[in-house]
């Protein structure tokens, strides 16, 4: 696990949710490996500045195909949440967090994840939270903890 060298209290990252990795792409490896540098990536659009996700070859905005992946400053802000308290997978441990959230660069910008290193009750719609990877195999899953 890459965790940007902060200590980590409440929940240990063990007991995320353990889940189905992505099937490594040309179009989507750079978002899932991007953990290695410690930086979340999505498409940018080099002409119009948008983000774009899921990555997409055109800028759904201004139809560039000048689009390329860019590192972002792995802020976001919860925008909607459900607790899970079903255990789905063996080894998934149930209460855990699934949320949607804002990334800070741009409004709309959204990712669904889970929120770790927090008593799930304590998630809010609106908190203010960061990214950290958690690498399962050639795969670095964006996470993210509140940003005190």
């Amino acid at each position: 696990m890459t965790d940007s060298s902060r200590d980590r209290p409440g929940e240990a990252i063990e007991s995320i949710p353990r889940r189905h990795l992505p099937r490594l792409t040309d179009e989507n490896t750079f978002f899932w490996q991007a953990g290695r540098t410690g930086k979340l990536h999505f498409i940018r659009c080099k002409g119009c500045r948008f983000h774009v996700h899921p990555p997409l070859p055109i800028c759904p905005r201004c139809k560039s195909r000048e689009v390329a992946p860019c590192a972002v400053s792995g802020r976001a802000t919860v925008a909607s949440y459900t607790i899970n308290h079903q255990v789905w997978e063996r080894g998934l441990e149930a209460p855990y967090v699934i949320a949607i959230v804002e990334i800070a660069e741009q409004k709309g910008l959204r990712l669904t994840t889970n929120i770790v290193n927090c008593a799930p009750g304590d998630v809010r719609i609106g908190m203010q939270v960061r990214v950290l990877f958690d690498q399962r195999e050639d795969v670095w899953l964006p996470l993210f903890e509140p940003d005190v």
